[in-house]
């Protein structure tokens, strides 16, 4: 099974959970630190585009994860208060696609999870890391989020329960499996040649 780069890719822009989520806005003016949302939107720029690059060359993930962790010691997660959503959502991506480091993919986790519960953070966005993380551990995944291409066609990753994944997934505000899988079968099918 191969990843599917538009889940890569397309978390954010065209599938994307979160990025207008409400409160915190997204603006300079409604955030407490317009250079560190400033400075988040850049890294996730530089993230987009080295994914989206055919082929895909020099990623600089472990340097913006060693940024991010700096940030994360200093500000603790970057909330959707301190940077608004779209600064959260681009802390987010840049976690996300922090695999060479996955404890610190656990520890964005645990500290996204207290920023959802504070209403701080996008729930979809840590539930499709959360399944990124339990992939990386060589556990099944939750959500249903991480998808790969299998013979032209969109699967998900193992399940850990496959009969509850609609339920799970509603639960932070995703869309059933079954309509986000057909979302994704048009770039399976390209990558398949059909």
């Amino acid at each position: 099974m191969t990843i599917l780069r538009m889940v890569l890719v397309g978390v954010v822009l065209v599938a994307g959970p979160g990025c207008s989520g409400a409160g915190g806005g997204g603006g300079a003016a409604d955030v407490g630190d317009p250079a560190l949302r400033r400075e988040l939107l850049e890294m996730q720029a530089a993230d987009q585009a080295e994914r989206a690059s055919e082929p895909p060359e020099g990623w600089d993930d472990a340097v913006r994860t060693e940024r991010l962790a700096e940030i994360i010691d200093e500000h603790g997660w970057p909330t959707r208060e301190l940077v608004g959503s779209d600064g959260a959502t681009a802390a987010w991506v840049i976690a996300q696609h922090s695999d060479l480091d996955v404890a610190f993919q656990e520890q964005a986790v645990e500290l996204m999870r207290e920023a959802v519960e504070a209403g701080q953070a996008d729930a979809s966005e840590l539930a499709y890391l959360e399944d990124r993380v339990a992939l990386n551990r060589g556990r099944p995944q939750i959500y249903g989020t991480q998808i790969g291409c299998v013979d032209g066609r969109a699967e998900p990753a193992r399940l850990a329960e496959p009969d509850r994944v609609d339920q799970l997934r509603a639960e932070v505000g995703l869309e059933p499996l079954a309509d986000y899988l057909a979302e994704l079968e048009p770039a399976c099918a390209a990558e398949a040649g059909g």
